[in-house]
């Protein structure tokens, strides 16, 4: 069976596409169509004429991550699989950019990128996972939607208090802990201190969770209220707080939606370690996936850039700090979680209070913390296992014995011939040196 490689270059409304073989030979040379349904049927045609003349042919087929641009291909060459041999996946551009830097490309196209995608399929064949049904990605478009409207209510209320320490500064005083519904509702209704002296007082007891006696003591401040009256700031509170109102209710459907397109039993296994919540869980499930797509915790690591970069050479090491080269909004849902953890679950408090001990500072040892969340998250779905903190003294323990067993790092490198200090090596590395024999004859 011969494989071939369809590079899909991705630009906003049209696409590039060329064949290759195994050799790097074009099958099919570049063109060019555009994403509507005739350039679609157009392609249909192209794969299918290919099969009729390649009856044995596997077909590889890689479309770049460009922000939603490549669904469309994406989602009309997955369809294909029920027809042809078809296999498809998404590529990250880092990998295909740097691939193509390797190559010394100097001009850069359209053209010559579909070509460096199709190359790049054949180079990292063993390392490329092709997708065969991403139930999620759906979803995943909920949740991003979700988090916008909740940075649009952040913005509101952060722009909402900020204009009743101008009007009505006293009433602050019940929005210590985040603005409550009542306050919401009372502020859409009255929303500067004149209006709530001038209300009647069953209209403001009226309202949900607001007693007789609130309403009084809300009327008592507002009479010594200190701040100033304005018919334009008033309706622009109004507007705010109705506006809040509204995000808040759509924001809880929608969440409600997300846990619903999720496993239940996935859910109730992640909720199993203290620290991650119903809505960390749904977020953990659906940017993880199917955790068979990830054959070690490193790869899952990778993924969402937690794994330690830093560069080392003969005169030391520099810059180790986490990737972040991965998806952010997993990170940050890692970092809500490890901020919980580290109170309420002791696993990670230990995790957190030994590496401030060695000389982390708070960020450093969070996300330290981040990476051993996701290692148990990444051991909970993978053997379908409630969270155990003995597992995880166990798999420690395990760790330090094959720690102990394995020689340091530099006897490993220098097995074959011992430090000779004569070498022209330089004054930083011989002072490392000296230091490294001096601590061994003690």
């Amino acid at each position: 069976m011969n494989n071939y490689y369809l590079g899909i270059d991705v630009s906003k409304g049209y696409a590039d596409f060329i064949l290759i073989d195994e050799q790097k030979r074009p099958i099919i040379e570049s063109f060019q169509l555009d994403d509507t349904y005739s350039g679609h049927q157009r392609l249909y045609d192209i794969i299918n004429d290919f099969f009729k003349d390649h009856p044995d042919a596997t077909l590889y087929a890689g479309v770049e991550s460009t922000g939603g641009y490549e669904d469309n291909w994406f989602s009309f060459l997955h369809k294909l699989q029920q027809q042809f041999n078809v296999f498809v996946t998404r590529l990250n551009p880092f990998g295909v950019s740097h691939d193509t830097k390797a190559e010394m490309t100097r001009v850069i196209t359209d053209k010559n990128s579909a070509r460096a995608i199709a190359t790049y399929l054949i180079r990292h064949n063993e390392r490329i996972s092709y997708t065969q049904e991403d139930f999620y990605a759906p979803a995943r478009k909920l949740w991003n939607f979700v988090n916008t409207f909740t940075k649009q209510r952040a913005e509101l209320l952060n722009q909402l208090e900020s204009l009743l320490y101008s009007t009505f500064p006293e009433i602050l005083t019940y929005c210590k802990e985040g603005f409550s519904d009542w306050v919401l509702k009372l502020l859409q209704r009255y929303p500067t201190a004149q209006r709530i002296e001038n209300a009647e007082l069953s209209s403001i007891a009226s309202i949900p969770y607001v007693s007789r006696k609130k309403a009084l003591k809300l009327q008592a401040l507002a009479q010594r209220s200190v701040g100033n009256h304005n018919e334009a700031t008033a309706d622009i509170i109004q507007t705010i707080a109705q506006e809040i109102i509204h995000l808040s209710s759509m924001i809880d459907q929608k969440e409600k939606k997300l846990q619903e397109t999720v496993s239940d039993t996935d859910i109730k296994l992640l909720e199993s370690f203290k620290g991650i919540g119903t809505y960390s869980a749904v977020g953990l499930l659906l940017h993880i996936g199917t955790i068979e797509r990830f054959p070690s915790v490193k790869k899952l690591a990778s993924f969402f850039g937690l794994h330690p970069t830093f560069k080392q050479s003969g005169d030391g090491t520099w810059a180790m700090r986490m990737s972040k080269q991965g998806n952010p909004e997993v990170r940050r849902i890692l970092f809500n979680v490890a901020r919980s953890a580290v109170v309420h679950n002791p696993v990670i408090r230990k995790t957190y209070e030994n590496h401030i001990a060695k000389g982390m500072k708070h960020y450093q040892a969070m996300g330290a913390c981040m990476h051993k969340i996701l290692r148990i998250v990444y051991g909970m779905l993978k053997n379908k296992t409630y969270f155990n903190p003995s597992i995880d003294l166990g798999n420690r323990k395990k760790k330090q014995k094959r720690q102990e067993k394995q020689l340091p790092n530099t006897d490993r490198l220098r097995r074959f011939q011992h430090i000779d200090n004569h070498a022209p090596i330089s004054r930083w590395q011989y002072k490392k040196r000296k230091e490294r024999d001096a601590s061994q004859n003690e």
